[in-house]
């Protein structure tokens, strides 16, 4: 089978389909619980935090994204049957294209898909690998965060870091829920977000781009959450990740640095706090052995800088099989991290919903209705 590796998921299964230049991009989720409330505006409000409000950081090629649910949702609640929801590109250009088609653009996926599909593959736009797809894990991911808050479950993702601008205070998770989506680069820090827009607009000038990272935080997840070893739990979650455009890394916790520490400098230790377990520390990211700690969950993303730049590049001519050069035209993001905050978030809420019904936390039917 060509095109498999579309879902993903045991209990909450999401499927995605579409290109960035095709007609929709849409979702199909199989395995949501019935009972819950839901409508397009538990969905719009997701989609819509997509497009930051600065152009200056952004593309130009700006869909409104308006959202339809096809199935799976009836008088306001969900049925237990499959939920399709659907969005047209409405804005796309692939006028630029069809010149370059035979040139495959330098940090993209055009020349190993041309190899593996042999040449049918919708090269415009980046076709299935752009991170316009991304809008159905959006889409999912607003399901999964309406079955989460029924158990008091939340996801918060922001950004972390615009090249070398880092924020490196520490922010509690209510003023990280208040202000993360009130800056245009998904920074809860408002110093930290004018430098980090000032970097991008900086590199956009230069014909160049810029990555970042992104920390996500699952709170309110019980212990014992995960399926080790094959389906852990901290192991799920980095797959779904690394399937967002640009993810090139995932840490949790301490992450990378705590190879640098010692065993009891790591090491979370435990304390009895009004009846409960809980970690002094939290080096572990809130997973630990692939099941859940009970702790928050921290894990951390490593955006790339967008792949397509106005700066001339080496490539090949695969019709010719010649060297060449490549200046890519069209509109593209000098920065994807503040598009990307909210699908981390949407791709952490989908795999804790997945395992947290696995679980049995999350009942099969949500509220038996009268």
């Amino acid at each position: 089978m060509l095109l498999a590796g579309n879902s993903i998921g045991k209990e909450f299964v999401v499927t995605s389909f579409g290109e960035s230049h095709g007609k929709y991009v849409g979702v199909v989720i199989d395995g949501c619980p019935a009972g819950v409330p839901f409508s397009e505006k538990d969905v719009q409000p997701e989609l819509d935090r997509r497009i930051p409000p600065q152009p200056q950081i952004v593309s130009g090629r700006i869909e409104k994204d308006k959202v339809e649910i096809l199935s799976g949702v009836f008088n306001g609640f969900t049925t237990g049957a499959p939920i399709a929801m659907i969005v047209a590109n409405k804005e796309a250009d692939s006028s630029d294209y069809d010149a370059i088609k035979d040139l495959p653009r330098p940090g993209h996926a055009d020349y190993p898909a041309r190899v593996k599909y042999g040449g049918f593959n919708d090269y415009r736009g980046g076709g299935r690998f752009s991170g316009r797809v991304t809008v159905a894990l959006i889409m999912a991911g607003a399901v999964a965060k309406k079955l989460l808050s029924a158990s008091n479950v939340d996801a918060l993702a922001y950004t972390k870091a615009v090249g070398n601008v880092k924020l490196d205070k520490t922010l509690s998770h209510a003023e990280i829920r208040k202000r993360r989506y009130t800056t245009s680069v998904r920074c809860p820090d408002l110093a930290c977000a004018e430098a980090m827009e000032e970097a991008i607009v900086k590199a956009k000038k230069e014909g160049d781009s810029l990555g970042g990272v992104i920390e996500c935080i699952g709170l309110g997840v019980p212990a014992g959450v995960g399926e080790p070893l094959f389906d852990a739990l901290d192991a799920d979650l980095a797959k779904i990740l690394l399937l967002v455009p640009a993810v090139k890394g995932v840490e949790f916790g301490a992450g990378f640095a705590s190879a640098e520490l010692k065993g009891s400098e790591d090491n979370d230790a435990y304390q009895m706090k009004s009846g409960k377990v809980v970690a002094l520390t939290n080096n572990a990211g809130g997973v630990l052995g692939g099941l859940s700690s009970g702790m928050p969950i921290v894990v951390r993303v490593a955006i790339k800088p967008t792949s397509s730049i106005a700066k001339e590049q080496r490539t090949v001519n695969l019709s010719k099989m010649e060297d060449a050069e490549i200046k890519v035209g069209g509109r593209h993001d000098p920065c994807v991290v503040p598009k990307a905050v909210p699908v981390v978030e949407a791709a952490v809420a989908i795999t804790l919903a997945d395992h947290m019904i696995r679980a049995g936390v999350i009942p099969k039917v949500l509220k038996e209705r009268k």
